[in-house]
């Protein structure tokens, strides 16, 4: 076991495409990865938006839980997946650790433009914290999040924030900025995995506690080690009030 494991953020193209042929190429991505890995897909990357379909798209999701339970033995793997929850549709981030789920939130935040609000329904505010693995806290925010000052100031502390999107090209530039600024304001690792439809930005990076980003739009996997100690040193550096005893658990 290790406290440096592997970051590991997937982009790949799937709106349109059949759910489990999606699932197929979500499977073959997480396989590549290294054990104790913490991989994230981009945000609906089984199903896209499928607003025409969600029924199916929930049943579907339904049906694939033990297997995304199955694939995290050994890793850490996180999602968004479209849920139905009584009656009404929500997006719902999972995340899956060692053969187990651990954590479902629902976004909070639903994309206007998008029309998401008239599809799902929004969760609650007060479900966006901190989650401690092994000594490292993650936090979560679903694209659109991302864009939030008073969400930024909620996951303060975290060692490595998770950023699933589906976000346009047309604000590639801003996914850019905020994601970087985000690392550099919390100190800490950023792993963004957004999809590579054609109409999406791409820019699935993971971001050091310095600003320093691994990306490539042409790669459907993008790794990198986390470092213990790269946080501390930025914590102790440019002390602006977050942990300085970051991740001093074992993974």
């Amino acid at each position: 076991m290790t406290s440096n494991p592997m970051l590991c953020a997937l982009q790949f193209a799937y709106e349109g495409r059949p759910f489990k042929e999606n699932f197929d190429t979500l499977k073959e991505l997480i396989l590549q990865t290294p054990k104790t890995s913490i991989v994230l897909a981009p945000e609906l990357c089984l199903s896209a938006y499928a607003y025409d379909n969600l029924d199916a798209a929930a049943n579907f999701s339904a049906t694939i839980l033990p297997y995304l339970a199955e694939l995290s033995t050994c890793k850490t793997i996180g999602l968004t997946l479209v849920e139905k929850i009584e009656e009404h549709y929500v997006n719902n981030f999972k995340l899956f650790h060692q053969g187990t789920l651990i954590y479902t939130r629902s976004k909070v935040k639903l994309f206007p433009l998008g029309k998401e609000e008239h599809y799902f329904q929004a969760g609650m505010p007060e479900t966006i914290e901190l989650i401690s693995l092994n000594g490292i806290k993650i936090a979560v925010l679903i694209c659109f999040e991302l864009r939030f000052p008073s969400l930024w100031e909620q996951i303060k502390g975290a060692d490595i924030i998770l950023v699933p999107a589906y976000w346009g090209k047309e604000r590639k530039a801003h996914l850019n900025i905020l994601v970087k600024a985000l690392a550099i304001a919390n100190q800490a690792y950023v792993v963004c995995a957004n999809s590579a439809d054609e109409t999406m930005a791409k820019n699935s990076a993971i971001i050091s506690p310095f600003g320093e980003s691994l990306s490539d739009d042409r790669k459907s996997l993008l790794m990198q080690r986390f470092d213990t100690q790269t946080i501390k040193k930025m914590r102790r550096y440019l002390n602006v009030g977050l942990d300085t005893n970051a991740s001093i658990g074992s993974f």
